[in-house]
């Protein structure tokens, strides 16, 4: 056993000891840790058991691989025996290492949900409507108001401890869960988001700990409306995808010693009654009265001879199956900067970061206190909380206090995009904050990070990855405060590549693809957001939203963008018949291979610079886009196809990428290499998705240039073109251009919001000028991530951390790092599903100095800034080639260090100043 080497980060799914899966065959994955250069692994053997004391028997009762001679460490498929509902299976994985050394990773887990319906004996429960309409002060349901959660109970003997306990719990709605008195997990706003047509998620819980023995115990439930019932995108009216009566199903087993099993199911003799919560709504905000507490109300011993019998309901015809993704918690706490009482009675606490949460309130305050909570992104110029962008969204809570000495309270069923809390009403002075800030989103884990010599660009980084944390929740939202917060696909895949550098993503877009997929049409158009909202009387907004060049096209992206970057070939099979019958539609329609029939809502380069709608929206410019959208789509699905060994199939979607090239070439590309379009993203989307003529490209990336330099050094690029920006302009030989625009700070600029305190992305490059002030309210969200997309660049181009075109997953990477004058050093890292790359440069007066690290069991091309190999110090890296003014090297794990000559550099040409 040799030392420093570690078998790590041990998934399932993507997923750390995940309950309650249906996939059959969970993929596998883990990760070695090791400082030795050239580290790997040789073989490796995977173990699967039904017990943990089994594998210290070396018993694998359920798969036992063999050895087998293999560098691969992730998406390996189990292939044990038949899984089924209910079974737990324990892992590990035994690896030899190149100098022959065995290696025993610890051990994880994974269990099996209930498999099909014959496995769900509970019945669906919804509250008796008598017990909103007794209560005056409860929210009688309408569509106009928001919904007042219920809350359910049911009593049960428990014969001993138990030797396991498990809780399934399913909902139209969202649900919270306690048994005797204690809190079950710690999602939040669970079940999350579906097409609740087709699918609707299971929670599995682990709950034996909380059951302490014989006796009685008692399970209760709290249920609020969410997405089934609630408020969703821009409505004025509530129940988009559901009728108003929330309902739900649990199902817990007690399974004891010697194998007998009690089953505890809903049914009509739970009991349920109104409890504090007056009503709750994503976007309108929490209203909560503590004196309304029912005491106890989870406990065993409870009197609910008040409370009314619950109503049995119509199980819904709908496949209910395993969240695939990490569920949305409290992921950290923020204290207040500041507090400034603006008027009397009326605080502002600022937290110092946009974020999407809620305030965890902490008072003294004497019985039936009023508490309003508001909640803002900005400050109006007099100090005041600046809602306006909210839309119709109220974005407020209220708590009324019990009064009975320090009260803690934080809302449920909502959430809200904030910087700034408002807080008044507070009957006595309360001292320091009474307010806590509490981040949550879904639990993506951290994977990259990058930080420079220049602040504003290292905020510039910070502010994407925040746009992500607060938008990724349950699904690739677009803005958390306003009333929308819809899952848009072309934010989601132009923002793609960035998300992927700065968490691991993985299982939270396998589970949204199941979204999009489920919204296709019949004739194969996909979403333009997903889950697709119902359409119908109750739909305000953007009429029939599928179909959008660079939204729709999304799902291609998203599974050819998972498939690159993790190795996930699942991914691919899965939704083969979607991608295929989206290329299959737009064939279909636009026979001439022009994408110009059937645009639906073509959003064109949303929100480019002039932003007036004629010019975004200007035909020839929608045409240019979806048509290259259209051919990258095809070049993209015959790389998928090669892959899968699916030839015919690439062939078909290769030949479709040469006909839309030479048609987007008839139509939009001159003979000099100008563009009968003369936007910066026509000559972006052009040479990004190799749609000219090779001879043309150097004219065309010529012109582009032009344009940015007649701009005055300025962007004018929307969503869509931001994200090719500088990685175009880095490749076609002006990284430069590329750095002068990162570090250009004036309007329209990445770092003049920066400049102004951003702390999150913009939605549009005007939304707060110097000038003109807050841009008109009705779209203007300060935490948007699409125009943030430049992070892929800053990992990829200038710390240079960037996937090898001839591998996926990261098992081989090019480090190809571009130097600027304008940053004197560079740190960043990239935690890969093949181990952890770092990459920081510095630059002085006579050299640049490189430290770069592969992990074990990965290699990588390194690409030097230098036309000589004698100018370049380094120790362990074997010459490739020389390449324009580049010197290729091969190296295996482990960490290296380069020095170059500055003049060599700059007789090379790859110093950008």
């Amino acid at each position: 056993m040799s030392s420093g080497f570690r078998i790590d980060n041990l998934r399932c799914e993507y997923l750390s000891n995940p309950l309650g899966l249906d996939e059959r065959k969970p993929r596998l994955s883990y990760t070695l840790e090791c400082g030795r250069r050239g580290a790997k692994q040789v073989s490796r053997r995977i173990q699967v058991a039904s017990t943990e004391e089994a594998l210290e028997l070396v018993t694998a009762d359920l798969w036992d691989s063999g050895t087998v001679q293999s560098e691969v460490v992730s998406q390996i498929e189990y292939e044990g025996k038949a899984l089924g509902s209910r079974d737990r299976c324990f892992w590990r994985v035994l690896v030899e290492d190149e100098l022959g050394h065995s290696h025993i990773s610890p051990v994880a887990m994974w269990t099996m949900g209930l498999l099909g319906k014959e496995a769900w004996l509970s019945k669906w429960i919804a509250a008796d409507p008598e017990v909103i309409e007794r209560d005056e002060e409860a929210t009688v349901p309408t569509l106009k108001d928001c919904g007042t959660p219920t809350q359910f109970r049911k009593s049960f003997p428990v014969n001993g401890a138990p030797a396991r306990a498990t809780l399934y719990v399913t909902a139209r709605g969202l649900v919270e869960v306690e048994l005797d008195g204690k809190r079950v997990g710690k999602d939040l706003l669970a079940p999350e988001w579906t097409d609740y047509d087709t699918r609707i998620h299971c929670r599995t819980y682990d709950v034996t700990d909380l059951i302490s023995g014989a006796g009685q115990s008692a399970i209760g439930v709290i249920l609020g409306d969410g997405w089934w019932s609630g408020y969703v995108g821009w409505q004025e009216t509530r129940a988009r995808y559901g009728d108003l009566q929330n309902s739900f199903s649990a199902q817990l087993e007690i399974e004891y010693e010697g194998g007998k099993v009690e089953t505890i199911c809903t049914d009509s003799t739970w009991r349920c009654e109104t409890g504090p919560i007056l009503s709750s709504d994503f976007m309108m905000g929490e209203s909560y009265d503590a004196r309304r507490e029912h005491d106890g109300w989870s406990l065993p011993d409870f009197d609910d001879a008040g409370w009314l019998s619950s109503l049995e309901v119509e199980t819904p015809a709908v496949e209910l199956c395993s969240q695939r993704s990490e569920p949305v918690r409290i992921i950290e706490t923020i204290e207040p900067l500041s507090k400034n009482e603006i008027e009397p009675g009326v605080f502002i606490f600022d937290i110092g970061q946009n974020i999407s949460g809620w305030a965890r309130l902490k008072v003294r305050q004497p019985r039936g206190t009023r508490i309003q909570i508001r909640f803002g992104e900005k400050l109006k110029p007099d100090g005041t909380l600046y809602t306006e962008n909210l839309r119709l969204a109220k974005s407020t809570d209220v708590y009324i206090c019990k009064g009975d000495g320090e009260e803690l309270w934080q809302p449920r069923f909502t959430f809200h995009g904030f910087q700034y809390i408002e807080v008044t009403g507070l009957a006595e002075p309360e001292e320091g904050s009474c307010v806590t800030a509490c981040v949550i989103h879904s639990g993506t884990p951290p994977a990259g990070e990058f930080k420079c010599s220049n602040p504003d660009v290292t905020r510039l980084w910070k502010n994407g990855l925040w746009s992500q944390k607060d938008n990724f929740l349950s699904v690739p939202t677009d803005c958390p405060q306003r009333d929308e917060r819809l899952g848009w696909m072309g934010d989601a895949q132009i923002f793609l590549r960035t998300a992927t550098y700065n968490m691991d993503v993985a299982g939270f877009f396998t589970k949204w693809m199941v979204d999009v997929e489920d919204a296709q049409t019949e004739e194969g158009i996909f979403p333009d957001t997903a889950p697709r909202l119902r359409e119908g009387e109750n739909f305000i907004g953007l009429d029939d939203l599928i179909g959008g060049a660079a939204w729709a096209d999304a799902g291609i992206i998203i599974p050819h963008t998972i498939w690159r970057v993790y190795g996930d070939t699942r991914m691919v099979e899965s939704h083969w018949q979607a991608m295929t019958a989206w290329l299959d539609y737009l064939e279909r329609t636009n026979p001439n291979y022009l994408r110009l029939n059937d645009l639906r809502n073509n959003y064109g380069d949303w929100l480019c610079i002039p932003s007036d709608r004629e010019f975004r929206t200007h035909s020839p410019m929608k045409n240019l886009l979806a048509t290259a959208y259209w051919a990258s789509d095809a070049a993209m699905m015959a790389e998928m196809a090669r892959s899968l060994g699916k030839n015919a199939e690439a062939e078909r979607f290769e030949e479709t990428f040469e006909k839309v090239k030479a048609a987007f070439q008839s139509e939009f590309v001159n003979e000099d290499g100008s563009m009968t379009v003369e936007t910066q993203t026509a000559y972006l989307l052009a040479l990004a998705m190799n749609l000219l003529p090779e001879e043309l490209r150097d004219a065309a990336a010529a012109r582009l240039v032009e344009n940015i330099y007649k701009l005055d050094w300025h962007l004018s690029t929307g969503f869509v073109g931001i994200r090719f920006l500088n990685p175009v302009l880095t490749e076609a030989g002006y990284p430069e251009v590329a750095y002068k625009l990162l570090l250009q700070d004036t309007y329209p600029s990445w770092l003049y919001p920066v400049k102004h305190g951003a702390t999150t992305i913009w939605e549009r490059w005007n939304g707060w000028t110097e000038e003109d002030g807050f841009f008109e309210p009705t779209m203007n969200s300060f935490n948007h991530y699409s125009l943030g997309s430049v992070g892929e660049w800053l990992y990829s181009h200038v710390a240079g951390i960037e996937l090898d075109h001839t591998a996926c997953g990261f098992s081989k990477a090019k480090l190809k790092p571009y130097p600027c004058q304008g940053l004197d050093w560079v740190e960043a890292s990239y935690r890969s599903v093949n181990g952890l790359y770092k990459s920081s440069w510095r630059l002085s007066d006579e050299t640049w100095n490189w430290d770069f690290t592969i992990p074990a069991n990965a290699s990588a091309t390194v690409w030097v800034p230098a036309a000589e190999e004698e100018t370049v110090e380094s120790e362990g890296l074997d010459l490739l080639e020389k390449r324009d003014g580049w010197l290729l090297y091969e190296a295996v794990s482990g960490s290296y260090q380069i020095s170059v000559q500055r003049s060599a550099m700059r007789a090379a040409g790859k110093v950008a100043t």
